[in-house]
């Protein structure tokens, strides 16, 4: 099979409705990765194999007792504050630190997943990876109404920004309509968010873990 990644199409709000769901988007590489037996690829939007550069993401992968998946994601090195430093990815001197923030699973145990919907394909992930070992990680989300409000916060954390996904659709190769991106130019120079304001807002444990490690 031939697994061709969903790409996001730019937004110019944060959906709020119940039917979608919001990852915060790291600044990093995006990669398939796959796995058959003992191999690992890990496949780059024009599909060269960088299985031999990023070493951590193909051991986890090996290590997972699942032995044939596949699994979209972002590529990242994470600084001190967890938040992805995109030029210490890009230097390549920390290729041995790289890291896979997971957001979704396209195939498992030779089952092509990419018909089902975006629910059900984020509950097969997190089995996939329940027990994974550092290497790769379940990208947190938040469902519904608090998109706008993750946004803005994502924003005042420095973060690259959103992705906000139908969480009804079925997987779609190339430029997707019911994928958004929201993006924020301001960097770190606007970061100003507090560890005790993140505690104020009722993120899930995991978004709110996130929040915390990128706050000052």
């Amino acid at each position: 099979m031939r697994f061709q990644p969903a790409i996001p199409t730019r937004g110019t709000e944060v959906p709020s409705s119940p039917d979608w769901i919001h990852e915060v988007k790291h600044d990093g590489f995006r990669l398939i990765v796959v796995r058959d037996g003992d191999r690992v690829r890990l496949l780059t939007r024009n599909g060269h194999d960088w299985s031999k550069r990023y070493p951590w993401i193909v051991e986890a992968a090996l290590k997972n007792r699942t032995r044939q998946f596949v699994i979209d994601g972002e590529a990242v090195v994470l600084g001190v504050d967890g938040v992805s430093d995109f030029d210490a990815l890009y230097s390549r001197q920390y290729d041995e630190q790289v890291q896979l923030y997971a957001f979704d699973v396209l195939a498992m145990d030779d089952e092509d997943l990419r018909q089902l919907p975006l629910s059900q394909r984020k509950i097969n992930l997190a089995r996939l990876l329940a027990r994974r070992p550092d290497g790769i990680f379940v990208a947190p989300f938040e469902q519904g109404e608090i998109g706008p409000e993750l946004f803005r916060a994502a924003c005042r954390m420095g973060l690259e920004g959103l992705v906000s996904k139908r969480r009804d659709r079925a997987y779609r190769g190339g430029r997707c309509l019911h994928w958004v991106k929201m993006l924020w130019g301001g960097g770190r120079r606007g970061l100003w968010h507090s560890r005790r304001s993140v505690q104020r807002h009722q993120w899930s444990a995991p978004c709110r873990n996130l929040l915390m490690r990128a706050g000052p």
